[in-house]
């Protein structure tokens, strides 16, 4: 029996992201983006009712400012206290894990996936995802990019506009592009 694309896509094998149900899964997100993002600040609360469903995993005290974005939100887990500031994207073609008391500034991105070299399967839709894991206590300033299959250590700063390519280590501090431990 083959596998559908989802299930491949899950397993982190290649698969193929213009598949009727990925497309039906990321329109189901963008429903409860789009309420999460348009409704009065009183209404919404710390997240939208339709997000807080969506996602995985999330803890009571959570708080997603507006605007949000994320691909799937089946893959999303956020434990207590995460606090995701305006204008964060987690594009979660796989799990995405973020630990208690963590923050995420302004514009911070997340992405899973990762789109094939080759240009025809590329064109054709090919991908593969691999996870994101912070940690506890971590801060990631604003504008910071963490790249697929990147774990950020409990404690660890990123920097603001740092992009990450490969892991952080608890307690470490990284700044750049790439980024690069400070010494």
């Amino acid at each position: 029996m083959t596998a559908s694309e989802r299930e491949k896509m899950m397993a982190g094998e290649w698969y193929c992201c213009l598949d009727s149900e990925l497309d039906e899964l990321r329109a189901r997100a963008r429903r409860a983006v789009y309420q999460h993002n348009t409704l009065p600040p009183d209404e919404r609360g710390n997240m939208a009712p339709a997000l807080k469903t969506l996602f995985a995993a999330v803890a009571a005290d959570v708080f997603i400012e507006a605007p949000f974005h994320c691909s799937y939100g089946i893959n999303i887990t956020l434990s207590a206290g995460v606090y995701l500031n305006a204008g964060c994207t987690i594009l979660d073609s796989a799990p995405v894990t973020i630990g208690s008391g963590t923050m995420l500034g302004p514009g911070v991105h997340i992405y899973c996936a990762e789109h094939h070299k080759d240009i025809a399967l590329r064109r054709a839709g090919l991908e593969i995802a691999r996870p994101v894991t912070i940690g506890k206590d971590v801060w990631i300033g604003g504008g910071a990019i963490i790249l697929a299959g990147v774990t950020i250590g409990d404690g660890a700063i990123v920097g603001a506009s740092a992009v990450v390519r490969r892991d952080v280590a608890p307690g470490a501090t990284v700044v750049g592009n790439p980024a690069r431990v400070l010494p």
